[in-house]
């Protein structure tokens, strides 16, 4: 099927496609004289509108049989993984991702659609005996209403698939706001949303700024729910305008995520592990391994071994063959990236690698793969969230320092360690305090059928993925019946 990406009429609230108030440029980060199409902009009213038929519609998609939910489901999976070239191309023009990523991102986002249709067939209530005889007990769980979910940019249509699916799957209803640097992918997944036959106001796509769009749905008292992936600042503010609502918020917010290399690590592993964790997707991901706690014993060993593969990466256009590594998401992230390379200079630490714009044949938001040594984990560099192709060594001397040193941080998404002893292995999943433990794996990359999710201001709520969704997008129901 070929896609016709719709640009000015880019709203989809209660089955129709609308204009908006006004539009914004999507542009292209690969090639910044490229203008990917002019997108609309939600007005107030009209999220308003789409909230509105979000509820009128609701109850009707959640007595949908379940076999016609399951079929809708498959469908919508199925259509990602059939096009997930094209759509992979669209996203990677876009976000800036190289193509094999933003491939990779399509064919999951798809895959999440198809663990859900299969999800829809396994809700399966409880039974249980009364302490009062002649008395039955039912627990099921019934759709939590209609759930705005507001997705961020790194993962445009990934992230949106993993709140978007359980939450048809389990019947709701959906006002999604993604991030307005990714319009195109967001109108290409709702294209494909649209086509099922969903009751009109079942999804709803509303573009549009936080101010005006996100402020309406937070604090608005007709949603049920809210699912968030963002900044800890802005999840702040998500959770202080659902609280008086008590409208149920689910967050998945900032990290600073740390890949411990003990001195027993293969250093092959550990570099790859590095490399892909650290600099892929230009390290704008919230599982990034932007803090490399070092054993001393191999330090040495290891960073000589990393600076030249980082050498050989290849940074380019998104679309070019055998890229690595592609532009930053938009100028304003670059800036700041640069900014925090300036922050890490001024504490002390050496530049060993990278920490350059690059001019390159297109231009674009392009910057060198950079690392930091010699610096000190209390750093500001090493505390807050940089989302660039930047990490900062850390040197330890043993595991314990290694493992304290990942925890000292009011972050807890990921943690990693590269090592070929159990038990070092054993201590570190015991002791690490993050949601996600990897072992001689990058921090970056988890399973869409199990939970996913962080500690401390990583994360809030339930956990998102795998079968763990039910609980943030369902609520439970205990019946007691007499039988006469």
């Amino acid at each position: 099927m070929t896609m016709t990406i719709q640009a000015e009429q880019s709203l989809y609230i209660a089955g129709e496609w609308q204009s908006g108030q006004r539009t914004v440029a999507n542009i292209n980060p690969s090639d910044i004289s490229e203008n990917l199409g002019d997108f609309a902009q939600a007005s107030q009213a009209q999220v308003q509108q789409a909230i509105d038929a979000a509820n009128a519609a609701q109850p009707e998609w959640e007595k949908t049989p379940m076999e016609r939910k399951l079929a809708v489901l498959q469908a919508i999976g199925d259509e990602l993984i059939a096009r997930c070239d094209e759509l992979g191309r669209l996203l990677s023009s876009e976000e800036g991702k190289p193509f094999a990523e933003g491939r990779g991102e399509i064919y999951r986002a798809g895959q999440f659609f198809q663990y859900y249709a299969a999800e829809v067939l396994r809700q399966v209530g409880d039974t249980a005996d009364s302490v009062r005889p002649g008395v039955s007990v039912e627990v099921t769980r019934e759709a939590v209403g209609t759930v705005a979910i507001i997705s961020p940019w790194n993962f445009p249509t990934a992230t949106a698939a993993w709140k978007i699916a359980p939450a048809l799957a389990f019947g709701n209803s959906v006002i999604w706001k993604p991030a307005n640097l990714t319009p195109a992918s967001a109108v290409a997944l709702t294209e494909i949303i649209a086509r099922q036959g969903l009751p009109a106001g079942t999804f709803n796509l509303v573009l549009g700024s936080g101010a005006e769009v996100g402020d309406t749905l937070i604090n608005s008292k007709q949603i049920q729910a809210v699912s968030f992936t963002g900044s800890v600042d802005t999840g702040r503010k998500v959770a202080a305008a659902t609280a008086p609502n008590f409208v149920r918020c689910q967050l998945e917010m900032g990290s600073k995520n740390a890949l411990i290399v003990a001195d027993d690590a293969d250093i092959q592993t550990a570099v790859e592990a590095t490399i892909a964790g650290s600099f892929s997707g230009a390290g704008q991901k919230c599982t990034a391994s932007s803090r490399l706690v070092v054993m001393d014993g191999i330090h040495d060993a290891y960073v000589e071994a990393l600076i030249k593969r980082m050498s050989e990466l290849k940074v380019g256009h998104a679309l070019e063959d055998g890229v690595f590594m592609g532009p930053v998401v938009d100028g304003k992230q670059l800036e700041a990236n640069f900014g925090w390379v300036e922050k890490a200079r001024q504490s002390g630490a050496e530049l060993a690698f990278g920490g350059e714009r690059l001019n390159l044949q297109h231009e674009g938001y392009y910057m060198s793969p950079t690392l930091f040594l010699n610096t000190q984990n209390s750093w500001e560099v090493n505390q807050e969230e940089v989302f660039a192709p930047m990490a900062c060594v850390i040197k330890v001397s043993d595991l314990d320092e290694a493992i304290a040193t990942a925890n000292d941080t009011r972050f807890g998404l990921t943690g990693g360690i590269i090592t070929q002893s159990l038990r070092t292995s054993a201590l570190f999943k015991e002791q690490i305090q993050t949601g996600c433990a990897m072992v001689n794996l990058p921090t970056a990359g988890t399973d869409y059928h199990v939970p996913f999710g962080g500690r401390k201001e990583s994360s809030f709520g339930p956990r998102e993925q795998g079968q763990y969704a039910k609980e943030f997008y369902t609520v439970v129901k205990t019946a007691y019946q007499r039988p006469y």
